[in-house]
């Protein structure tokens, strides 16, 4: 497909997924002290009984901007078809003017390029705590929720803590977001995820935004043993991948690069790979791509 074809359709497709109006929560909840530090539940729609748990991360390379409401559309589809849904917001960069749309890969000449993408070490500090917290919050404003049925999900940034929220257990010793055995997780689905920082750095994902996140040049090379999903790896949670195969934002490369170095590590890791689809489908509640989503959730949930 020529590329100015794949170019106009990714724009169209961007246009679309955030066409949408926000969709309200129906509780919110905070895990720490930070205006950051919040959790939107939303409840499921039509459910008679106990339900799973679909904890969201959302994306827009790690900077300020691109906050949870972007993906609140997304959210409020998962509980229209009967999940529970908690979607995490954490501490993203500093920098540049919110009102430019889209995921940071998405607007590389507007704001997004300009925001400093994630802070070290607040942007781990508050994806763990919610995730410690979340239990407790969740008993609170969704008691439909099963935490024994937990799916951790993410879309392109958000994909890349969903992947490290799950590994934590394999971080190094010392490290201290380090917990002492597997998260309390059916599994992790992956949206096209900054899944592996050597080949995403390679690639200037996001206008490099993943060095950004590590704290720059000097501190990247130190700090991917800590942060890079592709080193943290056997997990022992079960993990999907699904990634559009002409996703301009976050190449393909990167999502095989990662099922490899897991397949290396002698775990085999789930990879959807989606004819035709770019980045942003796979959150756009009116794209078959999303529905595809929605169906490899349930198989992990149920």
């Amino acid at each position: 497909m020529p590329d100015d074809v794949v170019a106009a359709r990714a724009a169209a497709e961007e246009e679309s997924a955030f066409s949408h109006p926000a969709v309200e929560p129906d509780a919110t909840a905070a895990y720490g002290d930070h205006p950051d530090q919040l959790i939107d539940f939303y409840a499921p729609r039509g459910a008679t009984g106990p339900v799973p748990l679909v904890v969201v991360l959302h994306g827009g390379a790690w900077r300020a901007p691109y906050d949870r409401r972007h993906i609140t559309p997304f959210a409020g589809f998962l509980a229209r078809r009967g999940f529970a849904v908690a979607n995490v917001e954490y501490r993203r960069g500093a920098g540049a003017d919110a009102g430019a749309v889209g995921d940071g890969g998405g607007v590389a000449d507007g704001a997004g390029a300009a925001a400093v993408a994630g802070r070290w070490p607040d942007t781990f500090d508050d994806v763990a705590a919610a995730l410690d917290a979340l239990p407790a919050l969740a008993r609170q404003a969704l008691p439909q929720a099963d935490a024994r049925r937990t799916v951790l999900t993410g879309h392109s940034a958000g994909g890349h803590l969903a992947l490290w929220a799950a590994s934590r257990h394999v971080l190094p010793i010392g490290a201290p977001w380090r917990v002492d055995g597997p998260p309390p997780l059916r599994g992790v689905v992956a949206l096209a995820p900054i899944a592996d920082f050597e080949v995403a750095d390679k690639l200037a994902v996001c206008g490099g935004a993943t060095r950004q996140l590590l704290g720059g040049e000097t501190h990247f090379a130190e700090r991917r043993s800590y942060a890079d999903p592709a080193l943290l790896l056997p997990t022992g949670i079960a993990t999907t991948l699904v990634q559009g195969r002409t996703d301009l934002v976050v190449p393909e490369a990167v999502a095989e690069s990662y099922a490899d170095a897991a397949a290396k590590a002698g775990e085999v890791v789930g990879l959807t790979l989606l004819e035709d689809v770019g980045h942003f489908p796979l959150i756009d509640p009116v794209a078959d791509a999303c529905a595809v989503v929605v169906e490899e959730i349930a198989q992990l949930a149920w």
